[in-house]
């Protein structure tokens, strides 16, 4: 069949509070990831490599970092001629003001005319903010072989992390889905949903139509649109992807996420070499190492200006490290000064943040794993050995 015949919505306007100081002035989709990249071009790089030609993106909280990304749609090479890359916000659809995306599919729903411009069979709903790649042709392939009304796919996860998703149960002889839980307390089934779906367009349609017409709804995919399909009896099937697939919806899945690309067997960029994941290329110049800095496993970006010691981190472009400072299980995002005699384990620094010299950033508590510090933040001495019940460092800038 035509690639034409699938088009793409980009889920890519949830607040993602769980990413705390990180998504205080951007959406959880524009913040950086593995060095050079930001979150949303991974699915964006899959729509790419899968040959869809048209893609839509639907932003909502704190977009203005987001749609300056995305304006240089010539690295995903998602031009207009063949549909393309079209950016969806809320807009004015009447007199009664701007109607905010309330739930996922609400959101779909409000972009109904931009869907059926381009009459399309199926549709691909995919969220924007997780780590993968996935060639979703394939998954198309599936969907048509089985006649489904919607492919949901779906990965094994961590018993313990399984509340965190939406759970499936499976036929396991021919992978139809038989039951749906939405983020049960007590997990029976570790199958997790990866908010990634295939629908067959006129369906979803009617769904959509149905869905708004309630008195009570969340106006969401796991909570309503799928649970109802199930309830009538439709054709749902789960697709098993077994590769590498992280969902970085907490600060600490996050920080693992990035770390993961220090071990070769789970980096992602290693993987797969001809499936490449594009994102705009920065203008830095190269990354200097000074006669006094000591690299060990490690990603460290392009301008970047290392005087002291980084040792299993990822450090993204335009940091720069003084000398004596001390980086270890670190992640360090773009353009954040960390001046002399600084100390740094087991932690998240956020964007163009400064640490003062000789600040201590290391938890001294065993039930706090993680520290953070958000963006556009200083940090100066005055709070070393901080601590708090959050795990968060947060100061006046």
């Amino acid at each position: 069949m035509k690639k034409g015949n699938l088009i793409a919505l980009l889920l890519a306007g949830g607040k993602g509070t769980r990413l705390q100081q990180l998504t205080k002035t951007l959406v959880k989709p524009a913040v950086p990831f593995g060095g050079k990249y930001r979150i949303i071009d991974f699915a964006l790089s899959n729509c790419k490599n899968s040959g869809i030609e048209t893609v839509g993106i639907l932003t909502q909280y704190k977009p203005y970092v987001l749609h300056a990304h995305l304006g240089h749609c010539s690295y995903w090479n998602l031009f207009s001629h063949n549909g393309g890359l079209t950016i969806l916000p809320p807009y004015q659809r009447g007199d009664s003001g701007v109607e905010w995306y309330e739930g996922t599919s609400h959101a779909v729903i409000q972009n109904m005319d931009f869907i059926e411009q381009y009459n399309p069979e199926y549709v691909a709903i995919l969220s924007a903010d997780q780590i993968y790649k996935m060639d979703y042709s394939l998954m198309l392939e599936q969907h048509i072989e089985t006649r489904a009304d919607c492919t949901i796919a779906v990965v094994e996860v961590p018993w313990e992390e399984a509340c965190r998703f939406g759970l499936i149960k499976i036929d396991k002889r021919t992978y139809k889905i038989v039951d749906f839980e939405e983020k049960p307390e007590s997990p029976t089934s570790n199958l997790a949903s990866m908010g990634i779906y295939i629908f067959s367009w006129p369906v979803l349609k009617e769904y959509l139509l149905q869905e708004e017409q309630k008195e009570f709804t969340h106006r969401d995919f796991g909570k309503d649109i799928i649970p109802s399909m199930l309830c009538d009896g439709l054709q749902l099937y789960a697709y098993y992807f077994d590769k590498y697939w992280r969902d970085v919806g907490t600060v600490h899945s996050y920080w693992e996420a990035n770390l993961d690309l220090l071990r070769g067997e789970n980096n992602i960029f290693l993987q797969n070499p001809e499936w490449p994941i594009h994102t705009v290329e920065n203008n830095e110049p190269p990354l200097f190492l000074a006669e006094s800095a000591k690299l060990q496993q490690s990603l460290v970006s392009e301008g970047c200006e290392i005087y002291g010691t980084i040792e299993k981190s990822v450090v993204f472009n335009g940091v720069k490290v003084g000398r004596g400072a001390r980086i270890k299980n670190a992640v360090i995002l773009p353009h954040t000064t960390i001046e002399e005699n600084v100390w740094i384990e087991n932690a998240v620094v956020g964007s163009q943040s400064l640490i003062k010299n000789g600040v201590i950033i290391v938890s001294k508590n065993p039930e706090v794993q993680l520290m953070v510090v958000g963006n556009n933040e200083i940090v100066d001495p005055t709070i070393k050995d901080f601590v708090s019940k959050n795990n968060v460092i947060s100061v006046m800038s």
